[in-house]
């Protein structure tokens, strides 16, 4: 290993000494900055050319540890290791010896962060559920789904008026999951900050924020015409602890898209220890346990334990829309499905698009057992034989119905599920590679899915919509095959334009079918209401500035 040291002389109070090697097994350079003043006080900075995890996770047999005359025999705090030693995890302390004071107090808070017990009830359950035979799946049954061509409108109508009344009490909150980073899409910002490129330039965080303000005027309007007072929709936000900050900086320099920022709420979703395949914490550094996200499931324990279940129902809350960030045409707050999962009187519902082809991977709803609860099997569980099997009476798949992540439950069963979840303690096991001490070591992330809810109801209800009405998800970059922003931009514009040719109006350019190259034709009427009257994304709303417009 080669040493080279550069002093670089700043001012007259302060020389700067920098210490590089290189290692002879990577050849990567590492950079350690000193600084000597006339006062003698030395510092370091964080002047490196490798990031800080790969230098925290080097092996540190192959570096001098920097500590005091004391602390190789200050041993590790007994009763923490005596705790670790009960469920098994002592190896946590494995490098105690070779941590410099600050690295040993960083271990302790890190493991005394941890809720042991629980993280070993969560890892034992989850393990023995594996293998574990499931009961035989069936279909859905057809009187458990709302089809669309069976839905009179004499149906919607009576829907839209019960959702608009119970949105005009206050009895519907609205939760969104916004955990994730879009990575994907090239991005390290929060997915709901994205502009997917509308002629207005709005992200998924603006055009949702701006449904909710569009139905708190429609619903206020409903009951009293020409009222401008009305409710609120509370809108409650999960966030991670790598899109927590930033979601709430971005807000906060929208100025809430106008909502009342007291009707917005940030909570975090949780994160849990990755182990090995022996249950074992898996050390993300020498003092630090290598932990991921819960998972869009992970809702639910957090909500009971921030309280917020409690403070939505000092709201008067009673029902939770549900649904993920990443869907430009979600229809947030959805009056309709509201009024529909009211008059059904059940305690879950979503809503399903049908399944394109047999092998499309998403997840379908199905009956577990018989007159079991309905629950949601990802396509890779589904046989092949299954996901193609034809229900000769109807002609559809007899798996068919479609996860697409837009949920409606009532406060009652979210109280329900947040218990029956946390007691039964079973999470989904996802083998990754995981950064470690050791380099990529193969483990598990242990996460709970939204969907985990429904075997818990019940009675769930599920509502058909038309996939390129309500679902254009923005999960790839622009380039990839499917979802993309490109793709989800056209659907949107594409719905656009039926509304208004619905409306009476008229179009002056067509919306492609495709796009061709980077080159959008936009229609010159949907562009000017999506930029000038600021989308009027809820289409009842819509269809009346339409004829307004042309009247």
């Amino acid at each position: 290993m080669g040493i080279f040291v550069i002093i670089n002389f700043t001012d007259a109070q302060s020389i700067l000494v920098f210490f590089a090697t290189v290692s002879p097994y990577n050849h990567q350079l590492s950079v350690l900055s000193f600084s000597h003043t006339r006062t003698h006080s030395i510092y370091t900075t964080t002047c490196r050319y490798r990031s800080r995890e790969d230098l925290e996770r080097e092996d540190y047999s192959m570096r001098e540890p920097v500590m005091d005359n004391n602390a190789t025999s200050s041993p590790p705090p007994q009763a923490l290791l005596e705790r670790l030693k009960d469920y098994g995890q002592e190896d946590a302390f494995a490098l105690w010896d070779e941590l410099s004071p600050e690295e040993r107090e960083l271990l302790v808070k890190d493991i005394e962060s941890i809720d042991l017990p629980r993280i070993d009830r969560i890892t034992r359950c989850s393990f023995r559920s594996q293998g574990l035979p499931a009961a035989a799946i069936e279909p859905v049954p057809e009187s458990s789904v709302s089809t669309v061509e069976e839905r009179t409108m004499e149906d919607r109508e009576r829907w839209w008026k019960m959702g608009l009344k119970a949105i005009s009490d206050g009895k519907l909150g609205v939760l969104l999951l916004s955990g994730g980073q879009g990575t994907r899409l090239g991005s390290s910002d929060p997915k709901g900050c994205f502009n997917i490129g509308l002629p207005s330039g709005k992200s998924l965080f603006q055009l949702q924020a701006e449904r909710i303000l569009c139905l708190q005027r429609l619903a206020s309007q409903s009951v009293n015409e020409g009222s401008t007072s009305f409710k609120p929709i509370n809108w409650y936000i999960m966030t991670s602890p790598f899109t927590d900050e930033p979601t709430r900086k971005f807000f906060e320099s929208h100025k809430y898209f106008g909502l009342e920022p007291n009707q917005v709420t940030f909570f975090q979703q949780g994160t849990i220890p990755c182990v090995s395949k022996d249950g074992r914490f898996i050390m993300e550094t020498p003092y630090r346990v290598a932990k991921s996200p819960d998972g869009n499931g992970g809702v639910y324990s957090a909500l009971k334990y921030s309280r917020l279940l409690e403070d939505m129902s000092m709201r008067g809350i009673k029902f939770l829309d549900c649904y993920g960030v990443d869907n430009a045409l979600v229809r947030v707050a959805d009056p309709t499905f509201l009024g529909y999962f009211i008059d059904k009187g059940v305690s879950a519902a979503a809503k399903v698009v049908r399944k394109a082809y047999p092998q499309e991977n998403v997840g379908v709803f199905v009956r577990r057992g018989k007159d079991g609860p309905l629950s949601v099997v990802e396509y890779s569980e589904l046989d092949p034989s299954l996901a193609s099997a034809i229900n000769q009476q109807t002609g559809r798949l007899r798996f068919c119905w479609s996860n697409v992540c837009l949920h409606m439950f009532t406060l009652d069963f979210l109280n329900q599920v947040a218990n029956g979840l946390e007691k039964d303690s079973i999470y989904h096991l996802a083998e990754k590679k995981i950064p470690s001490v050791h380099g990529q070591t193969v483990g598990y992330k242990l996460e709970q899915f939204i969907f985990d809810a429904f075997p818990y109801a019940p009675s769930t209800a599920l509502f058909e919509v038309l996939r390129e009405e309500e679902f254009a998800p923005v999960k790839n970059a622009n380039g990839s095959n499917f979802d993309t922003p490109d793709s989800a931009r056209l659907l949107v514009l594409r719905l656009h334009a039926r509304w208004v040719v619905a409306a009476g109006g008229f179009l002056t350019h067509s919306v492609p079918l495709y796009a061709t190259g980077k080159v959008w034709k936009f229609h010159h009427f949907v562009h000017m209401l999506e930029k000038t009257l600021k989308l009027p994304v809820v289409e009842e709303h819509f269809t009346h500035l339409v004829k307004s417009r042309i009247s």
